[in-house]
């Protein structure tokens, strides 16, 4: 090999490398640097039980870090339970990291990216869902199911998000429409963003408390007892604070 072709391959070589950095560098932004990318759907001076879901959701946009947002029972509970969460915005034209920033700083609810969600939650809510999988052939079949949409869950009731994800995923969910079980599962709050099919159940368990189990051709959720801590009692320090 003569000294001009390795000269030639060396370059070559150092364009890839190059190139293969500055990819490299686009898929290993942070999840804070894209939702700072990302202006709020609709411009609010604050976050409240009246808008806070509605101004949120529709924000999220496709990027390589976070596929979804999703608010937890305990989150949407300080909203329209205990009526106490607002929080703030005092930029001109805020973004998506804005609005979580001010509400982790101004009410009772946190932040936790656990790859590929996003999840509003406080004290009391476990973030990692219960998934019992009996059954591995129905879970690869629900693993290779692919969302290619963006999608919305805004406080919606298990009747109308249980037939959807029946038909999506080709797999019987239980249970079905109409049932006593479901008596305790709360309303579900997410967007995503292309999930595959068990990032989606996982979604929907953490969204309305249960946990599931995949068994042959079917999915049975039921509801999820596990509680972390007990709520702050209304007119704590951070309430009173925040008024």
């Amino acid at each position: 090999m003569n000294a001009k072709t390795q000269r030639g391959k060396r370059a070559k070589l150092h364009v890839a490398l190059m190139v293969f950095g500055i990819v490299a560098s686009v898929q290993a932004a942070t999840w804070p640097e894209e939702l700072a990318k990302m202006p709020l759907e609709y411009r609010v001076r604050e976050l409240n039980e009246t808008n806070c879901a509605d101004v949120l959701l529709p924000s999220l946009r496709w990027n390589t870090e976070v596929k979804a947002l999703v608010f937890m029972p305990g989150a949407t509970d300080e909203f329209y339970f205990f009526h106490r969460a607002k929080a703030a915005l005092t930029n001109d034209q805020p973004t998506l990291l804005d609005a979580i920033t001010a509400l982790t700083n101004q009410t009772y609810i946190r932040a936790t990216f656990r790859a590929p969600f996003l999840i509003l939650h406080t004290a009391e809510d476990p973030i990692e869902p219960v998934a019992k999988i009996e059954d591995q052939k129905t879970a690869e079949r629900i693993r290779a199911k692919h969302f290619d949409h963006f999608q919305i869950f805004n406080d919606r009731q298990w009747d109308e998000v249980q037939p959807m994800l029946q038909f999506s995923l080709d797999v019987r969910i239980l249970p079905g429409t109409k049932s006593h079980a479901t008596a305790h599962f709360f309303r579900h709050s997410f967007c995503h963003w292309e999930l595959n099919g068990m990032q989606m159940l996982e979604a929907m368990a953490m969204a309305g408390k249960t946990q599931f189990t995949v068994k042959r051709k079917q999915v049975i959720f039921a509801g999820d007892v596990r509680f972390l801590a007990t709520p702050p009692a209304p007119g704590g320090f951070l309430e009173k604070r925040i008024k």
